[in-house]
């Protein structure tokens, strides 16, 4: 299977979006490296090789940062994993901008009241960053907990969903 892979400049940094031949994204994240990408995609799933072409994404992404929050809300994205990993997922989708939950808090909303372990394992191999939106989920006590793509970054996303960032 071949992929498609476009990288643009957000003011997080470069952002780099791997998705299969129907545009569905795979991977994405704030990085310029293709390989850390295509490595978070489950085998399955992976592109044999991959192609630079113009993805109907990397305008939702422009259109996020321009303020759209919502932009991103209907990009496809493809991944594999066990059903509670797919309700998870699906459950990230559903966080409102501005309006992070905890992980207990996700936890439910998934339908695993108390797997909070789960639910932050659920995070951490979200491949599609962005377009299912993990940074959305905080530490019990309000802090930032973990982050594939760095803590700042995070921060960055949560104030830009709450308005305290410059679009």
């Amino acid at each position: 299977m071949t992929g498609i892979v476009q990288t643009l400049e957000t003011p997080d940094g470069p952002f780099t979006i791997v998705a299969d031949a129907d545009g569905a994204v795979l991977a994405s994240g704030w990085t310029g490296d293709v390989e850390t990408a295509l490595g978070r995609i489950h085998p399955s799933l992976r592109p044999a090789e991959v192609r630079e072409g113009d993805l109907h994404a990397a305008e939702a992404v422009r259109a996020f940062y321009g303020g759209d929050l919502s932009a991103i809300d209907d990009v496809a994205v493809r991944q594999r994993g066990t059903e509670m990993q797919q309700r998870g997922w699906q459950a990230l989708r559903r966080i409102t901008p501005g309006a992070p939950l905890t992980y207990t808090e996700f936890a439910a909303g998934f339908g695993a009241p108390g797997a909070v372990r789960p639910a932050a394992s659920i995070c951490a191999r979200n491949a599609p960053a962005l377009f299912v939106p993990c940074h959305r989920v905080l530490r019990s006590d309000g802090s930032l907990g973990g982050f594939a793509w760095g803590l700042d970054v995070k921060r960055a996303l949560l104030d830009r969903e709450s308005g305290r960032a410059l679009l």
